[in-house]
């Protein structure tokens, strides 16, 4: 079972309530970054048959249900704000459990989503360097980062945000002026990026929705300031829902762009960069230089955080048992890293390279946040339309909704995705039932660390 944190009235110094409307959203927005929709590109466009933009906004209805079932969930648990805790205490602990090691999947997933990026990027300015030679030093270089300590502080990550923002704005100027200045066929090329009825597929579009997901990965992590927020049960979900809209935005406009520039019937150089590409039609190398270097350093700053994030999420594992606490639960005593943990996660990341592609291990990413987001939508139905007082029309619509999207689009991921996922849960929920005797038993909670380290995008 999943033991739930308590928290005595008055137990020493709380934490202060300085987080306003606006810095909930920055700090939204900061996690995910401006750029979020530019790594997965072109894997998206290639699943939807260019329909990207489309792929992006039907995610983006799916991440505002569920964004809304999040800000409520975190009124009812302001000092938790995870998934699991969520369904661990409003369904049954054992779905708790379930939802926590499908999290799990995320945290080590992502150190080796951003060392297939890096390498990537990193090729497009020195080919003729191996790819394996690039998977081992980003390997090292994550590793090394954060053995030694060394963390991004906020001032760093807001100040590369707003770079970002720089960046797409000249993106999209170039962009502008290399449309208006090509031959087309008038409104049919501005309406393709959102349906071509030569390529339109709904289980193409639906494959690409659920790669679109990764854009918004990150959103949740608003409700984990709870505690620190002006005003949470109203700007916690205010919050959330604004980052999701602005994001999905944002990321349509990107993508629209970069579709104008590069119509789908043209392959690209490599699909796992291919908006540098897009870049580079739209204003030269130059452009394609600034896009690739500003990709490569955002996702560096992301690898190194999903790296301890996920080495976090271990170390919270051994310490309370669930996986051995010798190895797992130790600290390093001179610089208090989960030192063990952080190679254990670089040598998981070095051997992950190894067996999947970009998208692979994109969409057994999305396989467990989506379940995560499923999970979060049921504890909220539950909570708020069976066992509420006032069962509104919005306490059942919202959560039922944001579940079936969400379920749908998990339905649509790739076979050897849900295989390997599959494989994945199993091998979690095989490990809980023993360890509990079918569950009879008490189960160690998962110690999900605040920081989500989201990959770069």
């Amino acid at each position: 079972m999943v033991s739930q944190p308590t928290v005595p009235a008055e137990a020493g110094p709380r934490l202060r309530r300085a987080l306003g409307l606006w810095d909930l959203i920055l700090y939204g927005m900061i996690v995910i970054q401006p750029t979020a929709p530019m790594p997965v590109y072109g894997v998206m466009s290639q699943r939807a048959r260019g329909h990207a933009v489309t792929t992006v906004l039907i995610a983006m209805v799916a991440m505002l249900f569920t964004a809304i079932s999040y800000g409520r969930m975190a009124r009812a648990y302001p000092s938790a704000g995870s998934a699991f805790t969520y369904v661990g205490s409003e369904i049954h602990p054992a779905l708790g459990y379930v939802t926590g090691w499908s999290m799990a999947m995320d945290y080590m997933l992502n150190p080796i989503v951003c060392t297939i990026l890096c390498s990537k990027f990193a090729l497009n300015f020195l080919p003729e360097v191996p790819y394996a030679v690039w998977v081992i030093l980003f390997v090292v270089l994550f590793s090394c980062l954060n053995l030694f300590g060394i963390r991004t502080s906020a001032r760093i990550n807001t100040t590369l945000a707003a770079g970002m923002g720089v960046v797409i704005l000249i993106f999209l100027a170039a962009a502008a002026r290399y449309v208006m200045g090509i031959p087309h066929d008038g409104a049919p090329f501005f309406t393709r990026p959102f349906y071509d009825p030569q390529t339109f597929s709904f289980p193409a579009v639906m494959g690409g929705t659920s790669l679109a997901v990764l854009t918004y990965i990150g959103f949740d992590g608003i409700s984990t300031l709870s505690e620190e927020a002006e005003n949470p049960k109203r700007n916690i979900l205010l919050a959330t829902v604004l980052v999701c809209l602005v994001t999905g935005v944002l990321a349509s406009i990107e993508v629209y762009a970069a579709q104008l520039v590069w119509p789908s019937s043209q392959p690209f150089p490599d699909v796992d960069t291919a908006y540098v590409h897009v870049a580079g039609r739209a204003a030269g190398r130059w452009l394609f230089t600034l896009i690739n270097v500003t990709l490569l350093v955002a996702t560096v700053g992301s690898g190194m955080g999903s790296q301890l994030g996920a080495a976090r999420l271990l170390y919270g594992m051994g310490r309370g048992n669930a996986l051995p606490k010798s190895f797992f639960g130790a600290i390093e005593p001179k610089r208090r890293i989960p030192q063990n943990n952080v190679v254990f996660v670089g040598l998981f990341a070095l051997a992950g390279t190894a067996f999947l592609s970009f998208e692979r291990a994109a969409e057994l990413l999305n396989f467990g946040a989506l379940l995560a987001f499923m999970g979060v939508n049921a504890a909220s139905f539950v909570r708020y339309y069976l066992r509420g007082r006032e069962k509104t029309l919005s306490s059942f619509l919202v959560p039922v909704l944001g579940f079936a999207i969400c379920l749908l689009l998990w339905l649509n991921l790739s076979r050897p995705a849900k295989i390997a996922g599959m494989i994945w849960m199993l091998m979690g929920i095989g490990y809980g039932a023993v360890r509990t005797r079918g569950f009879r038993s008490e189960l160690v909670s998962f110690d999900i660390p605040d920081e989500a380290g989201t990959i770069s995008s």
